[in-house]
């Protein structure tokens, strides 16, 4: 398997703006961590992997962005362009380095859940680079 799977997230919402359910988290299990991060233009969140910590990542975007992985170690990397506005979620898989690229002008919002709680000491994340 080389592709990551992504689950477009149906949006819902009204004048106020839009809202994106999360509603299976199944993908990792029982959720210790949460945490909510924004991707400025021109910039990269990622760029590493987990050897033991299943994440489950959710982006929220209103413009231009991709998506970077690969499989493993010497694996080659692939990458998804996403435009518009939308909301996904993908949760890779231990070993597979991934990255998220703002390639818009307009911040883009990551919501990430893991099943390990974060611990500076035992950071479970291993640089490799994806992007290109």
């Amino acid at each position: 398997m080389t592709e990551l799977p992504i689950t477009h997230l149906p949006p819902s919402g009204d004048h106020r703006g839009v809202s994106f359910a999360l509603a299976d988290l199944s993908a990792i299990g029982p959720v210790a961590d949460v945490h909510v991060a924004s991707v400025r233009p021109g910039h990269v969140r990622g760029g590493h992997y987990h050897a033991r910590k299943g994440e489950l990542i959710a982006v929220v975007y209103e413009d231009a962005w991709s998506l970077h992985w690969d499989t493993g170690p010497d694996t080659p990397s692939h990458h998804r362009t996403f435009t518009g506005s939308g909301g996904i979620v993908v949760a890779p898989p231990p070993h597979w380095a991934h990255a998220v690229r703002n390639d818009g002008r307009a911040d883009l919002w990551l919501f990430v859940a893991s099943d390990r709680p974060y611990d500076p000491a035992d950071p479970d994340a291993f640089p490799r680079e994806v992007t290109d």
